[in-house]
């Protein structure tokens, strides 16, 4: 039998998980990660926890398959994209990652637009200068700790750091590679001009390969800590999102994915390297040769559930929360929740954004407020919805949803009123680690090309119409939601001094 491994390093854990030819699940395996946020702002893990983990999970997921690791024909690589991993000319990790939802870079964006100039950066990266990318990372690194950007010799992704332990190679692929911001969006590949512009040597950055390309083989220290067979492929695999998108198929234009995770994604494949010209939307390269995707990312989606949950209800289930939610009506009574608990990105790159309940009143109970956040999160998918809707991607044939959220019959209902369409869900339900396991597969010619792969595996299901316009208010709602943002903002410049 001949399978194909997809291991996804997320912040809340590493998982590993088989496939075969046929698409099927073979078995997985998730190990938990923690999170460490030493000062306000910052958000880390060690790469060291981040190898243990996914060591641990290719050997459950082995155990729970009953086969052995020769079996594994190629493995695919993904994870949370932009943070930074520093290494020693030993290649010796640095210090710990500094991740994609740190916000402290909020100075070292003013420096790079004013090293690039807002207009160039955007035309060359094709995004705005946002604390989440990798760039500003560096430059916080060589402005605060300047004894650690002495040393540093190689900066990779996290995802890459796994490739690195398991191949001792030093490589990227090109969609997590455009996540940087260091890349030329076109060229799809390192742009000498921002890298010289900033003081980033080029020989830091690794090579850069499409996302089914073989970029090395497992090694012999990395068999004997996993139970892979030694010279198994790795194929370059693709940032979280890009393997997303091919883990549902939303690998061509006109089908739009859009996930529901601890942040929520809307993701629009493309033909060209389209870019939004105020950066409202990041523009990438996807995760299949000759492919871009505009993406708009808001940072607390099913996160914001998750707070509420945990904050406010934490002896309850979701489903009990839900339920509850279900018998308020659409627009709960007036309430509005902004879901901007760690600052926002699609369409307000503002790390200092905050999250608010407006319109409170002494007859809203917690179904309210539950009911609230769900509208809330709507309303920001929205936001990135309608910049993607207008950007001249043509027809908008299908919207994909996916992740955790996606369960929840009354969001999904919620989200189909909001944003005017159909939705559907597929028959995968292990997002990245399965994009990247079918990436595995067409880097070793299981399937022609990825276009293939997924019209072969993946089918669609569980349709949701939206509501009549005359019989929803979420078009109103929607109008009072966006005012909220502005009205507040000087409010919430002002509170960050406040946080520590």
């Amino acid at each position: 039998m001949s399978l194909f491994l997809g291991i996804d390093v997320s912040t809340t854990g590493a998982k590993a998980l088989l496939i075969d030819q046929e698409g099927e699940v073979v078995s997985s395996a998730t190990t938990p990660l923690a999170l460490s946020t030493p000062r306000p702002l910052w958000s880390e893990q060690n790469p060291q926890d981040w190898w243990a983990a996914v060591a641990t999970s290719i050997r459950q997921a082995l155990a729970r398959s009953g086969i052995s690791g020769a079996s594994v024909s190629a493995i695919g690589l993904t994870g949370q994209m932009h943070g930074l991993v520093l290494l020693d000319e030993n290649e010796e990790v640095l210090r710990p990652a500094i991740l994609w939802n740190d916000q402290r870079c909020g100075d070292e964006c003013d420096e790079i637009r004013e090293a690039l100039g807002r207009e160039r950066m955007i035309q060359i990266t094709g995004n705005e200068a946002l604390t989440g990318f990798t760039a500003p990372k560096i430059v916080w690194v060589k402005n605060h700790e300047p004894e650690i950007f002495a040393r540093a010799r190689h900066v990779l992704l996290p995802k890459d750091y796994i490739r690195f332990k398991l191949t001792g190679g030093l490589a990227m692929d090109k969609a997590d590679g455009s996540g940087t911001m260091l890349f030329d969006l076109k060229r799809r590949d390192w742009s000498a001009e921002v890298l010289d512009a900033l003081g980033i040597p080029a020989e830091w950055m690794p090579p850069t390969y499409e996302g089914p390309q073989v970029t090395g083989e497992v090694s012999s220290q990395a068999a004997e800590a996993t139970g892979l067979r030694a010279g198994t492929a790795v194929v370059a695999g693709g940032g979280d999102q890009a393997a997303q998108a091919v883990g549902v198929g939303a690998v061509r234009p006109g089908i739009v994915a859009l996930t529901l995770g601890t942040s929520g994604v809307v993701f629009a494949s493309t033909e060209s390297s389209l870019i939004e010209p105020e950066g409202r939307l990041h523009a990438f390269c996807h995760a299949l040769p000759g492919r871009w995707h505009l993406m708009g990312v808001m940072l607390s989606a099913a996160g914001s559930l998750q707070w509420h949950r945990d904050t406010l209800a934490p002896q309850s289930s979701f489903d009990e929360l839900v339920d509850e939610a279900a018998e308020v009506p659409p627009g709960s009574e007036g309430l509005i929740f902004l879901p901007y608990l760690t600052g926002e990105r699609t369409p307000h790159p503002d790390p200092l954004a905050r999250g608010a309940w407006v319109g409170l009143t002494l007859r809203h109970r917690r179904g309210h407020l539950t009911r609230a956040v769900l509208e809330g999160v709507a309303f920001g998918l929205k936001d990135g919805f309608d910049l993607i809707r207008g950007a001249g991607l043509g027809a908008i044939e299908q919207v994909r949803v996916s992740g955790g959220g996606a369960r929840s019959r009354l969001w999904r209902q919620i989200l189909a009123d909001v944003l005017g369409v159909e939705l559907v869900t597929v028959n995968t339900t292990e997002g990245a680690a399965y994009g990247a396991a079918i990436l595995a597969g067409v880097g070793r010619k299981a399937w022609t090309d990825v276009d293939t792969a997924c019209a072969s595996m993946i089918k669609t299901m569980n349709p949701v119409s939206p509501a009549s316009i005359r019989e929803s208010p979420y078009r109103e709602l929607h109008e009072k939601y966006r005012a909220i943002y502005p009205a507040l903002k000087p409010v919430f410049d002002g509170l960050a001094s406040l946080e520590g």
